[in-house]
């Protein structure tokens, strides 16, 4: 059997540069953000730049689309950590830094432990869940599905 982790990734677009006054609150916090998702039960692992995050990733060529990649355990520990006390202030702000979307943003999928997902394989699993909706192969959380094996 299989043992499975949780990928997801979610895609946001800044209102702004992230080098600007407007978006320094979250650029500020990006630092302990993080801290407290590689310290909770369940991470596994997530996509990081030279500076340690990954802003430095540009989605379609543009410099405000700027992705979250990271594993889990599985999706109970990526929903505490989600909805957890350290992420929810900055969940809550959102509008302050980042346009509102028109279509999925954030999606889910199950990969073998140890696989580490791609920017391309991500970008793949989100534009099929824009195109089909949740599937076993590309999910939000309503609804979930569970890992492959089970």
């Amino acid at each position: 059997m299989t043992e499975w982790h949780l990928a997801q990734l979610n895609v946001a677009t800044l209102r702004q540069p992230i080098e600007h006054p407007d978006t320094a609150e979250f650029a500020d916090n990006l630092d302990p953000v993080n801290a407290v998702a590689e310290a909770s039960p369940g991470y596994v692992w997530r996509l990081q730049d030279e500076s340690g995050n990954a802003t430095g990733f540009m989605r379609d060529g543009d410099p405000l689309r700027i992705p979250n990649l990271t594993v889990w355990e599985s999706i109970e520990a990526l929903r505490d950590y989600m909805y957890g006390e350290a992420h929810v202030p900055f969940m809550r702000k959102r509008r302050d830094w980042f346009e509102a979307h028109t279509e999925p943003h954030f999606v889910m999928w199950w990969i073998p432990a140890g696989h580490i997902p791609t920017l391309e394989e991500a970008e793949e699993r989100l534009a099929k869940l824009q195109a089909e909706g949740p599937t076993r192969d590309a999910f939000t959380f309503k609804p979930t599905f569970d890992p492959p094996d089970e």
